[in-house]
């Protein structure tokens, strides 16, 4: 599938950049940057659907089965 999109100076000229860099065609770039915004959008909806099934009830019984206890000492920050 072909598109035509116009991008602004400044960001055509960093994608070349960028491009040439990596050793791909600016189609490439172009194509790998709408398939990481898509995965995104993909994620937050797939977040938002499942964000809708939970409920609070839920959660604090699951949190109340959690230990009080300091975590080990491999597991501090």
């Amino acid at each position: 599938m072909t598109i035509q999109t116009e991008l602004p100076d400044l960001i055509y000229q960093r994608a070349v950049e960028i491009a040439q860099r990596e050793h791909i065609s600016l189609d490439q770039l172009i194509a790998l940057a709408v398939a990481g915004q898509v995965a995104a959008v993909n994620t937050r909806d797939s977040m938002e659907e499942r964000a809708k099934r939970g409920n609070w009830a839920g959660f604090d019984r699951f949190m109340a089965k959690v230990p009080d206890v300091e975590p080990e000492p491999h597991d501090r920050l």
